[in-house]
């Protein structure tokens, strides 16, 4: 049995119309939402029967928009907040990585020995580094190749950049935890070159060059890598080893849910620090003092971290009395 669109649109196209007009208004009376409300209870009787009935799909699109549109209003549009804004930043950011510190630390702990011991070992036989880049290339990394990396291109442009490059990387990590051995292989190959490079320069006498432009932009930025691979690590593990109170599943959703928070918050971490690598690392300044500003930033972003996120992880148990007794005397 199927139904007479033309007389069916005509006998109720008015009321779609009103409840699409209702539906889009800044505020209502209560008159206004009763009649919303009465309005879509109809039309959604209204698209039952077109649905199951009738052969044109272009209509029952279009009461379908109506019906979610009514029932976006009734039921409340989430709408962004400078509140839950500032919630991530004072606590879901911070306390997502303060949970994951023991990942993020042993993968810092194992990616600056390896690149250390890089260097050491690159440095007392150049050869090793002829093989990797050749002769030609160390001698013009060394010559003007490594500095001018950092002054190639205009300010904004490379921070941009980096910006770009870094969230790219940490999200890799990210999304590819949960296989492990492609974190694995992107912190060895970050490893690998700052090994040969640095220990290029190293072996030709300018290891002040070397960290003196890799320091300042370089303890934040390396800070936000190891996160994101901790936090990328521990979702793998959460598929291997899940808590025996939940399922395989429930474990690796619960650690994704963190590594979005991580994943966002990191955004802003490599925004910092490619503006630091963009303005502050070349800048015409004693190295002592570029240093100083990185190590300061990055000091700020560990006590961030630590202070906020335990906050977060660990409420103070005054807090939780403070509250209830606020609730109490409020009426709640």
């Amino acid at each position: 049995m199927t139904v007479d669109l033309d007389a069916y649109v005509a006998e109720h196209g008015g009321q779609w119309r009103r409840l699409e007009e209702l539906s889009g208004r800044g505020r209502l009376d209560a008159a206004e939402v009763d009649e919303l409300v009465a309005l879509y209870q109809r039309a959604t009787t209204q698209l039952s029967v077109l649905r199951s009935r009738s052969p044109d799909p272009a209509l029952v699109s279009q009461l379908s928009q109506v019906v979610l549109r009514a029932r976006a209003r009734l039921t409340g549009r989430p709408r962004p907040s400078w509140a839950a804004v500032g919630r991530f930043f004072v606590a879901g950011f911070p306390a997502a990585v303060y949970r994951a510190w023991p990942w993020w630390c042993g993968v810092a702990t194992g990616f600056s020995l390896l690149s250390l011991f890089l260097i050491w070992f690159v440095a007392g036989n150049p050869q090793t580094a002829a093989a990797f880049i050749g002769e030609a290339a160390a001698a013009d990394l060394v010559e003007s190749g490594f500095a001018g990396y950092y002054t190639e291109f205009s300010a904004p442009t490379f921070a941009f950049h980096l910006w770009t490059h870094n969230a790219w990387l940490a999200a890799q990590c990210l999304a590819a935890g949960v296989l492990i051995v492609p974190v694995l292989y992107l912190l060895w190959q970050n490893a690998l070159n700052i090994g040969v490079v640095g220990g290029v320069m190293v072996a030709y006498g300018r290891a002040d060059v070397f960290f003196g432009l890799i320091t300042p932009h370089g303890l934040l930025e390396l800070t936000g890598v190891f996160v994101a691979a901790g936090v990328g690590l521990r979702i793998g593990w959460a598929w291997i080893a899940p808590p025996t109170q939940l399922t395989r599943g429930q474990s690796v959703a619960r650690a994704g849910r963190e590594g979005i928070l991580v994943a966002v918050g990191l955004v802003g971490l490599f925004a910092v620090s490619a503006v630091i690598e963009a303005f502050v690392t070349p800048a015409p300044v004693p190295i002592p003092l570029r240093v100083a500003v990185g190590a300061a930033v990055w000091l700020a972003f560990l006590a961030y971290v630590v202070l906020l996120g335990r906050r977060a992880t660990h409420p103070d148990p005054v807090d939780h009395e403070v509250v209830a007794v606020t609730r109490r005397a409020g009426g709640q």
